[in-house]
C-alpha cells in the first residue's frame, strides 16, 4: 500500500510541475593499437534469437552466461538505515592492459551496531572479474588482492603514479582504501602510506588533475555523520532520512608525486562541512583549460566548484543555475554526468534525483538552463527514483542518449530502468520498452558502469542492484552503425589523459567529449572515449586538446577501430 501511495503522489506531482516549469523557464538563466570491430567468437555464436532481426537495438541480460555471479549485500536482510540504502558502485577498467575491459564491483557488509538483521554466512567483499576475451569473465578477486571487506559504496580508477597501470580507490562507510596496481595482476594496499584513508562516510570519488601538473589528484565526496543510535523518524519512511544527520566536508587530495597525497581542501577553498555528497563528476564546462567539479548532494543544494587556474575553487552553483532543479527545489540528487548532448560544443550536465531529474543545457558565459521538462525527461522520470545515469550513444547514430537506473530509496521496491533516446532538436524519447524485455523488470538499482566490454563497438551496461544480483546488459545491434573508440595516453599530461578534450568531425558534424574518471553514481565508465559515426566510415578530423595545452590533430581516420592516441612530447 505504501508503494502505491508513493507512486500515486509522484504521478500527481507531474501535473503540478508543468505550471512551474512554464514560469521558471523564463528566469532560469538568471538564477591503440587498432583492434578488430568483430565480436568475440563466443559472442557471435550466441543463439540466433539474441540478435535483433528487425534492425533495432536490444539490451539483453547475459550476466550468468558471462560468468558474473556478483551479489550485492548491505550486511543483513533488512533495509534498516540510510547507509544501507546508498548501495554500491561498479567500474569498467583494463587492470591488466590486455585491451579488454574488466569489472570491479563494491559491496556492503555486516557492521556491528549498524546492521540490525541476521549476519549472513561468509563475509561479503568487493569483486574483481577479469575479462577472458571470449565474452566471459573470471573472478580473480583473491588472486589480485582487492577483496576489500569494508562497507563499500563508491570507487574510482586512475593511474596516479603514471606507471601505465590503473589503480583503484574505494570509498567506504569507514576507512577508504587505495589499491596500487603492481602491473603483474596483483594490487597492494597503500592507503596508509598515501594518506588517503579518511574515516568518514564516503560516497562518490574521482581522479582529476586540477592544477595540470601531470599528476592525478583525488576528490572524495563525503555523505553524512551517521549515528546508528538516532531512531526518531516517520514510521512509514522505514528509517531516518539524510536531514536527520549532519553533513560532512568533502576532501581534495593533492598528489605530491612521491606516492603520497596532501589534504588541500581548505587551502583550495572547497571546505564545506554541510555537504551530503552522493555522485560527483569533473569536467571543464567553460573551456578555460581547468577541470571543474560538480557535487550532487542529498536533500540540499548542489555544488559547482569552478576551478580558478588551478589556484582556487569557487562554488558558483547558484549563480550558474545548477544548484536547484527547474522549479527551485533542492532534490535528492544522485548521479551527475557531463557531456555535450545537443552538439553545440558546450558541455552540459545531467543530474538524476527522486523527482524529475535535471538536464542542464550549457548556455555559455557560465550559465545553464534546466531543460528536463521541454526535453521530454521530467514527466517520464517523475514516476521513478533515479540513481545511476549516464550520457552515451547506444545506437551509434552520433548523438548522446541517456540511461537511468531506478529504485526506491527507503524500501526494497523495484522500479524499471529507463533509456531515453536523443531524437534531435534537444528532445528525448523514452524507448525503454522497445529495447528489450529487461526494461520490464522492477529492480532496486543503484550504481552502474557503461562500456564496450566485448570490443564490438557498442556500449554495454553493468548495474548494481541493492541487496540483489548485479546485471550485465549486452548491447545487441548498436554496432549496425559505425563507431570509434579512442584510448588516450598522456606523456606531458597525466598518463590517463583525464581532462583532455576530444573533438571528432564526421559527416559535417562535430562531437565533443572530455575524458573523465567519474561515471554518474558511485561508478566509472569505459576509460576509452566512444563516438558513434552513424553511416560514415571515416572520421574526417580528430582534435585532441591535452591538459598540458598541447593540441594534436589527426585526419581521415578509419572507423570501426580502437584508436590509441599518444600525446607528443615535443612542445611545438
Amino acid at each position: 500500500m505504501i508503494q502505491s501511495v508513493k507512486r500515486y503522489s509522484r504521478r500527481t506531482n507531474i501535473f503540478m510541475i508543468i505550471a512551474g516549469v512554464i514560469f521558471s523557464s523564463t528566469i532560469s538563466l538568471i538564477s591503440l593499437e587498432c583492434r578488430s570491430g568483430k565480436k568475440p567468437e563466443s559472442a557471435s555464436s550466441l543463439p540466433e534469437d539474441s540478435r535483433p532481426s528487425d534492425g533495432k537495438v536490444t539490451f539483453r541480460e547475459i550476466t550468468r552466461q558471462a560468468g558474473i555471479n556478483f551479489l550485492h549485500s548491505f550486511g543483513d536482510g533488512n533495509l534498516s538505515n540510510l547507509i544501507e540504502s546508498v548501495g554500491g558502485g561498479a567500474v569498467f577498467l583494463d587492470y591488466d592492459q590486455d585491451g579488454y575491459l574488466d569489472l570491479y564491483v563494491s559491496s556492503g557488509t555486516f557492521v556491528e551496531g549498524v546492521s540490525e538483521g541476521q549476519k549472513p554466512r561468509g563475509t561479503p567483499q568487493n569483486r574483481l572479474y577479469r575479462n577472458l576475451r571470449d565474452g566471459t569473465f573470471e573472478d580473480v578477486t583473491d588472486r589480485a588482492g582487492v577483496g576489500d571487506q569494508g562497507f563499500g559504496l563508491g570507487m574510482t580508477v586512475g593511474d596516479y603514479d603514471n606507471d601505465g597501470y590503473p589503480d583503484i580507490y574505494v570509498s567506504n562507510y569507514g576507512s577508504n582504501v587505495l589499491y596500487h596496481n603492481n602491473g603483474d595482476g596483483n594490487f597492494s594496499n597503500v592507503t596508509d602510506r598515501a594518506g588517503v584513508g579518511g574515516n568518514e562516510c564516503s560516497a562518490g570519488a574521482l581522479w582529476l588533475d586540477y592544477d595540470n601538473d601531470g599528476l592525478l589528484d583525488l576528490f572524495v565526496g563525503n555523505y553524512v555523520q551517521f549515528d546508528p543510535e538516532y531512531k526518531y523518524f516517520y514510521t512509514p519512511d522505514g528509517f531516518p532520512g539524510p536531514l536527520s544527520y549532519s553533513g560532512q566536508a568533502d576532501i581534495l587530495y593533492h598528489n605530491r608525486g612521491d606516492g603520497t597525497f596532501e589534504d588541500v581542501t581548505e587551502s583550495m577553498g572547497i571546505f564545506n562541512p554541510a555537504g551530503r555528497a552522493m555522485g560527483v563528476s569533473a569536467a571543464d564546462y567553460d573551456g578555460d583549460g581547468y577541470v571543474d567539479i560538480y557535487v550532487a548532494n542529498d536533500h540540499m543544494v548542489n555544488y559547482l566548484y569552478h576551478n580558478d587556474d588551478g589556484q582556487k575553487f569557487r562554488d558558483v552553483g547558484v549563480m550558474a543555475g545548477v544548484a536547484f532543479n527547474q522549479i527551485g527545489e533542492a532534490t535528492t540528487s544522485m548521479a551527475v554526468d557531463f557531456a555535450d548532448y545537443d552538439g553545440d560544443g558546450l558541455i552540459d550536465i545531467f543530474v538524476s534525483d527522486d523527482s524529475y531529474s535535471s538536464l542542464y543545457q550549457n548556455q555559455g558565459s557560465g550559465l545553464f538552463k534546466d531543460m528536463s521538462y521541454p526535453a521530454g525527461i521530467a514527466v517520464a522520470s517523475g514516476q521513478h527514483v533515479g540513481w545511476a545515469a549516464a550520457f552515451f550513444d547506444y545506437d551509434n547514430d552520433s548523438d548522446l542518449d541517456i540511461f537511468m537506473v531506478n529504485g526506491e530509496i527507503q524500501h526494497l521496491y523495484g522500479q524499471e530502468d529507463q533509456l531515453f533516446e536523443n531524437i534531435g532538436n534537444g528532445k528525448f524519447k523514452d524507448v525503454s520498452v522497445q529495447r528489450g524485455s529487461y526494461f520490464q523488470k522492477e529492480l532496486v538499482g543503484r550504481g552502474a558502469c557503461f562500456g564496450d566490454y566485448d570490443n564490438d563497438g557498442d556500449i554495454d551496461v553493468f548495474i548494481v542492484n541493492l541487496n540483489d544480483r548485479g546485471v550485465l546488459l549486452r548491447n545487441e545491434g548498436g554496432n549496425q552503425n559505425n563507431w570509434l573508440l579512442v584510448k588516450l595516453v598522456g606523456q606531458m599530461s597525466n598518463r590517463d589523459g583525464i581532462g583532455a578534450q576530444v573533438k571528432v568531425s564526421v559527416g559535417g558534424k562535430e562531437q565533443v567529449a572530455q575524458k573523465k574518471s567519474s561515471g554518474g553514481y558511485l561508478s566509472q565508465n569505459d576509460p576509452r572515449l566512444h563516438f558513434g559515426l552513424g553511416e560514415n566510415t571515416i572520421a574526417d578530423r580528430i582534435e585532441v586538446k591535452w591538459p598540458s595545452g598541447k593540441v594534436q590533430v589527426l585526419e581521415n581516420i578509419q572507423g570501426g577501430q580502437i584508436l590509441t592516441i599518444t600525446e607528443p612530447l615535443d612542445t611545438k
